[in-house]
C-alpha cells in the first residue's frame, strides 16, 4: 500500500464514521457516465473500459448495502446508446448481460428491468426476464437495471399502457380525461410502486440529466463527480451521501 492509498483509506474511515444513517438516502439512481473515457484515458479499449465499469456496480451495491440503502437504480444502456456502432453495440451489450447476470447470481438482489424492452435483441430479453424472475424472492436492495431507458420514451410508454389498459375496460375518452392524474401515469411507469430517488448520482464530471428518470427525479437531489465511472471509489460515494445529508429538502415548499 503506497502513501497516496493510505490517505484515502483514512479520509474514508473518517467520512463513513460521521455519515448519519437516518440520513441515508432510501433510493439512489446513478447515472454510470465515462468508461470510455477512462479507458482512453488509461491506455485501454472501450470494451475494457465498458467491462470495468460492469465490474464497479458489484462494488457499488456493497457499499450500498453497508449504509441502509433500500432500492438503487442503474443506467446502464440508453435508447440513444443503441445506435452506436454495432462494432461497439454488440460486446457492451454482452458485457451488460453478464452483469445481469452476476446481479442475479449473487443472490443478495431483486433485479428489475427499467427501460422497453421491444428494443433490445432477444438474447438481452432473456437475460433481462430470467434476472428478475429468478430474483423476485430475494429481500435484499432492489436494483433497478436501466436498459433500454430513456426517460422521454418512459413516459410515453406509460401514457401507451395506460390507454390499452383503459380501451380494455370500456373506458371513453371523456370519462379518461376526467381521472388522468399524475399518481395514475406514474402507475404505469417502470419503476410503478417504488419510492422516487432522493439522490441522482452522476460520474465523469457531467452536470445534466441526459433523461434519466425525468418523471422520477422531480424532486431529487443531484450530485455531480468528477471521477469517471470505473474509477469511481467508496469514498467518493460516502461524499456523495454527505453532501445529500447535509441539505434542507424543500419539496418545493
Amino acid at each position: 500500500m503506497n502513501l497516496r492509498d493510505l490517505v484515502y483509506g483514512l479520509y474514508e474511515r473518517r467520512v463513513e464514521g460521521r455519515l448519519d444513517h437516518a440520513q441515508v438516502p432510501k433510493h439512489i439512481g446513478v447515472i454510470l457516465d465515462g468508461n470510455r473515457r477512462w479507458a482512453k484515458a488509461s491506455g485501454g479499449t472501450t470494451e475494457q473500459g465498458h467491462k470495468a465499469g460492469a465490474d464497479k456496480i458489484h462494488e457499488m451495491l456493497g457499499w450500498c448495502a453497508e449504509t441502509d440503502v433500500e432500492v438503487v437504480t442503474l443506467w446502464m444502456l440508453s435508447t440513444d446508446n443503441l445506435d452506436r456502432p454495432e462494432e461497439e453495440l454488440v460486446p457492451l451489450l454482452g458485457i451488460i448481460e453478464n452483469a445481469v447476470r452476476g446481479l442475479a447470481a449473487d443472490g443478495r438482489w431483486r433485479v428489475h428491468h427499467a427501460g422497453t424492452m421491444d428494443l433490445l435483441p432477444a438474447r438481452t430479453q432473456a437475460v433481462l426476464k430470467e434476472a428478475q424472475q429468478s430474483t423476485a424472492r430475494n429481500k435484499g436492495i432492489l436494483v433497478n437495471v436501466a436498459v433500454g431507458y430513456g426517460g422521454r420514451q418512459e413516459i410515453a410508454d406509460a401514457v401507451r399502457s395506460l390507454l390499452t389498459e383503459h380501451a380494455a375496460k370500456g373506458t371513453t375518452f371523456e370519462e379518461l380525461a376526467e381521472i388522468v392524474d399524475t399518481d395514475l401515469i406514474a402507475s404505469h411507469l417502470y419503476t410503478r410502486g417504488q419510492p422516487d430517488p432522493d439522490l441522482v448520482i452522476r460520474t465523469s464530471g457531467e452536470q445534466r440529466l441526459s433523461g434519466f428518470m425525468l418523471w422520477q427525479s422531480a424532486h431529487s437531489e443531484y450530485y455531480f463527480c468528477e471521477v469517471f465511472w470505473p474509477a469511481f471509489r467508496k469514498v467518493d460515494f460516502l461524499r456523495a451521501l454527505r453532501d445529500y445529508a447535509a441539505r434542507h429538502r424543500r419539496y418545493g415548499s
